[in-house]
């Protein structure tokens, strides 16, 4: 590759305008590396295709559809065609740089059977722009999300059947990007692998409503400003299973994930966490952490801040994003002022919490925080709003913005 032309001593006038012109011929001349072009897509069916299970007998993330999405990208030429394929394995030399030095990225979405029969995707577009600013992040490929999400239009309705017919069941997608290149010098990949696979799963609560138990910990570190806790990279993930399973051996169902000396909240497990309360001027408020580098700008969580601010700001909610403490929440149990605390996240879109037990800093004694729930109840009503308020709009009962059809060869 010809460089910037640098103007050393005594060099002739004729010499560097020889390599000037030869800069701006270069710079015309060069290829532009081709994008995501669904146009190009190939379709190779199955010879053998699978029987569907039953919906009841589904397990999440253990059942999988016929085909795989994916698309090839190399530094020298861009993105190559897309391609639908039989489910299959992936053939990677021990030494690509996805195992060694964590290139690697993902995303979470779903498709939904509408009532009428019709397939939906919800909010893809959000999906696919965060992938690709979090492969950005990791020195991968980014694309063009309306390319991208046409793909997997026509890779979900390639797989019809898949999609579950009972409400509260769903197509799960799992497009992912890593890097291919097969080298032990960490350095940008000189090539990388785009793919989504696809599970029919089941409701997160089959029977309803189970309001789960936190530990909220200052002894791990989820994010921390500067670093990459606002991308969806799998290496933020392998770090919190070991928290998570010694809170496990003390009855907690997930994390609650602190930081700073403050014990700012942040996230629950692999969720953004949602406070209901009555702050300290008696207005009733619904409280997020803000996006300030060491939060995932959930999808799901940008739902429901606009369905709040939409319809709780009518009657009297103050909507927010904004730093808060977990001592705020024991403050507001104890003075009676804490009403709902919940999750929220693509699997579940809302879980209900009952108590979190929080260590109380550096120092400090061990305190439980009971977060108030009807009686007979698992989740209050705000969470039991906006569950309703999102899968009206997931399973397409109310037209909006956020569905976006799937074209079905028999529509």
């Amino acid at each position: 590759m010809l460089r910037p032309t640098m103007f050393l001593r005594g060099a002739s006038r004729p010499l560097m305008a020889a390599r000037s012109t030869a800069i701006r011929a270069y710079s015309v001349q060069a290829p532009q590396l081709a994008g995501v072009d669904p146009s190009k897509l190939v379709i190779q069916r199955t010879s053998t295709p699978s029987e569907l299970m039953k919906e009841e007998d589904l397990v999440f993330g253990r059942t999988f559809t016929d085909h795989m999405l994916s698309v090839e990208w190399t530094a020298n030429d861009g993105w190559a065609a897309p391609r639908i394929t039989p489910y299959q394995n992936l053939s990677l030399d021990p030494a690509t740089c996805v195992f060694h030095y964590g290139f690697s990225c993902f995303e979470g979405m779903k498709a939904y059977r509408t009532a009428s029969g019709k397939i939906r995707l919800f909010r893809p577009h959000k999906n696919m722009a965060r992938l690709s600013n979090s492969s950005a992040r990791i020195a991968l490929p980014g694309f063009d999300s309306d390319a991208m999400v046409d793909c997997i239009s026509k890779f979900v309705a390639l797989e019809e059947k898949f999609v579950p017919k009972t409400r509260g069941y769903s197509l799960y997608l799992r497009p992912t990007m890593i890097g291919t290149q097969r080298t032990l010098g960490v350095g940008p990949p000189g090539s990388a692998l785009f793919f989504v696979i696809a599970s029919p799963v089941g409701p997160y609560y089959p029977s309803g409503f189970k309001a789960v138990s936190l530990e909220a910990t200052s002894n791990y570190v989820r994010a921390w400003p500067g670093g990459t806790g606002d991308k969806k990279l799998g290496g933020n993930y392998a770090p919190c299973i070991l928290p998570q399973q010694e809170a496990a051996k003390r009855g907690f169902q997930q994390n609650l994930w602190l930081f700073g000396e403050e014990g700012y909240v942040t996230e629950v497990g692999t969720m953004n966490l949602f406070t209901c309360w009555v702050n300290k001027e008696g207005v009733k408020e619904i409280i997020t952490a803000p996006l300030d580098g060491t939060i995932l700008e959930g999808v799901t969580r940008d739902s429901i801040l606009a369905l709040a601010r939409e319809f709780l700001t009518k009657e009297g909610w103050q909507v927010s994003e904004r730093k808060y403490t977990i001592k705020e929440m024991a403050d507001a149990a104890d003075e009676g002022r804490l009403l709902e605390a919940f999750g929220a996240g693509t699997a579940a879109v809302v879980s209900p919490v009952r108590r979190i037990a929080w260590d109380g800093g550096v120092g400090g004694t061990q305190k439980d925080i009971m977060v108030p729930l009807p009686e007979g109840k698992e989740a209050g009503p705000i969470a039991e709003r906006i569950w309703k308020w999102m899968a009206e709009r997931q399973y397409g009962d109310i037209e909006s913005e956020w569905s976006y059809p799937v074209k079905l060869s028999s529509s």
